[in-house]
């Protein structure tokens, strides 16, 4: 019989969060995109300075656990609602592990700690080709925000309208 559970990374995941950014990126073809190292992972995640927290799906089949996924998450403010909501960065289940329920469960700890945090809203982003993703998120009745266009400044172009 196999159990999944979900608990909160620590610094000591720093690695395994790695790999599972790395597998990440090979699904979604970007894995010439991933800059970030394990000590950036430690720093960035687990610093005293981060507002970001992790979490850690695990298997556990016959007194052995393996971990299995992670997500990455942060609050963002809403000043409509006046309050903080829950954004996810990053969810990923390697892939000999899904249909087991391990996203769900990620899933749900997410809006079970939302609700606790008095969120007004989780929200994420999908690209627009990942029909599973899609698929698995309208299943649980989330909803996509059609009428939102997402912008970013990163890298150069960021650094060169940041002087400019």
């Amino acid at each position: 019989m196999s159990n999944i559970i979900i608990r909160e990374a620590s610094v000591n995941d720093a690695a395994q969060i790695h790999h599972f950014i790395t597998e990440l990126a090979i699904y979604e073809k970007a894995e010439h995109e991933v800059i970030a190292s394990v000590d950036d992972i430690k720093r960035s995640i687990f610093g005293e300075e981060s507002t970001v927290s992790a979490l850690i799906c695990e298997k556990e089949d016959k007194g052995s656990v393996e971990a299995i996924g992670f997500a990455v998450y942060f609050y963002n403010y809403s000043t409509w609602l006046g309050k903080n909501g829950l954004y996810l960065e990053d969810l990923y289940v390697s892939p000999g592990y899904r249909g087991l329920g391990a996203g769900k469960a990620l899933l749900k700890q997410l809006a079970k700690i939302a609700v606790s945090k008095g969120c007004g809203r989780f929200e994420w982003s999908v690209l627009d080709w990942n029909t599973p993703s899609i698929e698995f998120y309208e299943s649980i009745g989330a909803k996509p925000k059609s009428e939102w266009i997402g912008y970013q400044l990163a890298g150069d172009t960021l650094v060169d309208f940041s002087q400019s």
